[in-house]
């Protein structure tokens, strides 16, 4: 089972790239792009044929090691079943 983890800073979290990339987007005569925020994504191949199963462990992953719960917040989304 092919699953994806989308991990961003929550909102109200200070995201210094997100604000370097709108200003050299801007610097480059980008206009009308509201507010920019960076995350990660991590691509993950599990061994189960349960969408159930891989999105409990994936949750399990990502309180463990992928997101810091403080300040991020993460999305997963199983994308293939074997």
């Amino acid at each position: 089972m092919k699953v994806q983890v989308h991990t961003t800073l929550k909102e109200g979290v200070l995201d210094p790239q997100g604000k370097a990339v709108e200003a050299a987007l801007n610097n480059l005569g980008f206009s009308g792009i509201n507010k920019i925020r960076q995350g990660k994504l991590f691509d993950i191949d599990l061994d189960t044929d349960s969408k159930e199963e891989a999105e409990k462990l994936t949750i399990e992953i990502c309180k463990v090691l992928l997101a810091n719960m403080v300040i991020e917040d993460y999305t997963v989304k199983v994308i293939q079943d074997n």
